[in-house]
C-alpha cells in the first residue's frame, strides 16, 4: 500500500471514530474531559496531525440506533431504559349509598280528631235570645196550633185530615225517634205542614250535659232532614216543657227559637187522666189571647189508647173561629 494510501486510511478511520464517540461519554455514564479534538489535513504528500482546541462535535439528531463505522460490521448503540409504566389507576372502592328513610306524607285528616260542621251562620233576634216564648209577638187575632210527635202516631190520619178539610194552618214537632219509628206519618205531615225540632230522643235536656244537649239538638235535625228531605223549622220544643236559661242559650246557639205554649191542651193525659173530648175543648177555648200557642200530640195515651186532641180538634177550630180567631204557622208568625 502507498503512503498516500495509508494517510487518507488513517484520517479516516480518525474521524469515523471521532463521529461515533461524540456523545458517547454522556450515555455511558464517564466523568473526564472530552479527548482534544484533531485536526487531520491531506496533503500531496503527507498527513499531519495538528492538535486543536476542544470543539464539540453535534449529537445526531435522532435517537442513535444501528450506527454504520466505516467499512466494519455495524455496532448496536446501548438502548435507554424503557419509561416506568404510569402507576395503576387504582379502583374506587364502592361508596355504600345511604338510604334516607322515607317519610309518610302529611295527611290532613290523619292526626286530627273529627269535630262535628257548626250549625250554618244564623242569627237568633236579640227579642227572642233567652225566652221560651209562651205567645207569639201580635196583638192580632191569631192562634197557632202545634202539635208534638214523640211516641204514637195514632192520631196522625185523624189530625191531617181535619186540618186539610177546615184549611186550618199549623207547625209540627217531631223528634228524631218519631221520624225513625213513623217514615210514613213524617213524610205526610212534612208535606203538609212546617216542623220543627224536639230533640233525637226526648229526655229531660236540663239533665244533660251541655255536650249531650247540643248532640240532641243537632241528631233531631239531622234524623227530621232524612225523614222529610228538609231540615226542620228555626223553632225548637223543650221535652215535658223542661228548661233553664243554660239550655235555652244552647238551643239559640244553634239556632233556634225556643217556642213553649200558652195553653196545654191534656189530651195527652186520656180518659185514664180523668180527661174528656169537651174538657180539652173548653180548656183551649179559655185560653184564648192573641198570638196564643196550643200545644197538642199526635199519638195516643198508652194507658188506654185514646186520642183526645185528635177527637176535639174540629170543636176547637171551630170555636176560635167563633171567637174571630184565625190560624198561622210558626213561619208565619215569626
Amino acid at each position: 500500500m502507498s503512503g498516500r494510501a495509508v494517510t487518507w486510511s488513517v484520517a479516516v478511520a480518525l474521524v469515523v471514530g471521532l463521529a461515533a464517540c461524540g456523545s458517547t461519554p454522556a450515555r455511558t455514564g464517564a466523568t473526564g474531559p472530552s479527548a482534544p479534538s484533531v485536526s487531520v489535513t491531506a496533503s500531496a504528500g503527507s498527513a499531519t496531525g495538528t492538535p486543536t482546541s476542544p470543539s464539540p462535535v453535534p449529537s445526531p439528531s435522532r435517537s442513535p440506533a444501528t450506527h454504520a463505522t466505516g467499512d466494519g460490521p455495524a455496532s448496536t448503540a446501548s438502548t435507554p431504559p424503557a419509561p416506568p409504566a404510569p402507576p395503576a389507576t387504582p379502583t374506587p372502592t364502592p361508596t355504600t349509598r345511604r338510604t334516607l328513610p322515607v317519610l309518610p306524607t302529611p295527611s290532613h285528616t290523619s292526626s286530627r280528631s273529627v269535630v262535628h260542621p257548626a250549625p250554618n251562620a244564623c242569627t237568633v233576634t236579640a227579642k227572642y235570645r233567652g225566652k221560651d216564648l209562651e205567645v207569639v209577638p201580635t196583638t192580632a187575632k191569631v192562634a197557632v196550633l202545634t202539635f208534638d210527635g214523640g211516641a204514637s202516631s195514632t192520631g196522625v190520619t185523624s189530625i191531617l185530615s181535619t186540618l186539610a178539610t177546615t184549611k186550618t194552618a199549623a207547625t209540627f214537632f217531631l223528634t228524631g225517634d218519631f221520624t225513625r219509628d213513623h217514615p210514613t206519618s213524617t213524610a205526610r205531615i212534612a208535606a203538609a205542614h212546617p216542623v220543627g225540632n224536639h230533640t233525637d230522643t226526648h229526655p229531660d235536656l236540663t239533665t244533660l250535659s251541655s255536650t249531650a244537649v247540643v248532640d240532641q239538638v243537632r241528631h233531631g235535625a239531622a234524623a227530621i232532614r232524612a225523614g222529610t228531605g228538609r231540615p226542620p223549622g228555626p223553632w225548637f220544643r223543650f221535652p215535658y216543657g223542661a228548661r233553664d236559661a243554660r239550655t235555652i242559650g244552647l238551643v239559640n246557639d244553634e239556632c233556634y227559637v225556643a217556642v213553649r205554649w200558652t195553653v196545654d191542651s191534656l189530651g195527652w193525659k186520656g180518659t185514664s187522666g180523668g180527661m174528656t173530648v169537651a174538657k180539652v175543648r173548653d180548656r183551649v177555648l179559655a185560653a184564648a189571647r192573641p198570638g196564643m200557642v196550643v200545644l197538642m200530640h199526635v199519638g195516643a195515651n198508652p194507658d188506654d189508647g185514646t186520642t183526645l186532641d185528635a177527637a176535639a180538634l174540629p170543636a176547637v177550630i171551630a170555636g176560635l173561629r167563633a171567637k174571630g180567631y184565625s190560624f198561622v204557622t210558626l213561619q208565619q208568625a215569626l
